[in-house]
């Protein structure tokens, strides 16, 4: 079926509710957006330059997702000598060498339902969750994690223990969106619908959410997540994790201070040779 003949079965289906349990044609039309997924053909949000952020989401295709979840049920699932059980809807993806992405030995995990571009390398472990999209010559680092619609672009690194946080419900709700070129440091977590610009650099230990404020020294302004859109990191932006003095009561009195997310300067040539390393270990 088309696409469009796709969506309009995909969101029949989900507002059947528990009804559709059972239904062979629901279990036809999901595995239908599973694929289409998986090839990169359908994505839970894509780059829209109409849009007020720069994307689009698609809450069909989440729809659809949750659907799968609601289709499944639960089965032993066996896989490079370990068992597991989980829905039969969403098993871990396999791949072959045609594929062209390299997924080293040592217990990583790609689910059913993601999309995972050729030369995209996986450290292991590391683990890709359904829905997410992640496009060509992105390396996924040990112990980094890609959760569930996350939206990840060319040439990305995910350094080891950089957590992208998955945003699935609600359906209408932007991703996590890392776009091309980023280079997101160890221990750094992304979380909440932030988008990441292309080029910006995140130090280790960086986090962002909606609620983060990041300070850019650069400008002069204090960027912020609002009620229509997430939070923004600019293009090439070079985010550290930094802090700020408590001003007041007791916490003025003790002398603490909060974390944040501080911009020290934007991406230039000296910023690039020192991430030339990246292609090195492709």
């Amino acid at each position: 079926m088309t696409i469009s003949e796709l969506k309009a079965s995909i969101e029949r289906c989900y507002a059947a509710g528990p009804a559709v349990i059972g239904d062979a044609h629901a279990m036809a039309a999901f595995l239908e957006l599973r694929g289409a997924i998986e090839r990169g053909e359908v994505r839970a949000a894509e780059p829209d330059r109409a849009a007020p952020t720069g994307w689009r989401v698609n809450g069909w295709v989440k729809q659809g997702i949750l659907l799968g979840f609601r289709l499944g049920v639960l089965e032993e699932l066996a896989g490079a000598g370990l068992s597991f059980v989980d829905k039969n809807t969403y098993p871990a993806r396999m791949f072959g060498a045609s594929d062209g992405v390299r997924v080293v030995p040592g217990g990583s995990s790609i689910r059913a339902g993601a999309y995972v571009a050729r030369g995209v390398v996986c450290m292991p472990p590391m683990y890709i969750n359904v829905g997410a999209y992640v496009d060509e010559g992105t390396m996924v680092d040990s112990h980094a994690l890609v959760g569930s619609c996350a939206q990840i672009g060319k040439r990305v690194h995910l350094s080891a223990a950089a957590q992208i946080g998955g945003v699935l419900e609600p359906v209408n709700a932007s991703p996590v969106v890392i776009e091309d070129d980023v280079l997101v440091g160890g221990n750094t977590g992304v979380y909440e619908g932030t988008i990441v610009r292309k080029g910006a650099v995140l130090a280790a230990g960086t986090i962002l959410t909606r609620g983060t404020p990041v300070f850019d020294l650069a400008s002069g302004n204090v960027l912020r997540a609002s009620a229509d859109s997430p939070l923004i990191v600019p293009e090439n932006a070079v985010v550290v994790p930094g802090a700020r003095a408590v001003t007041k009561g007791n916490g003025r009195e003790w002398g603490l201070s909060l974390y944040a997310a501080v911009i020290v300067k934007y991406r230039d040539e000296k910023t690039d040779l020192s991430a030339t390393l990246e292609d090195l270990l492709r």
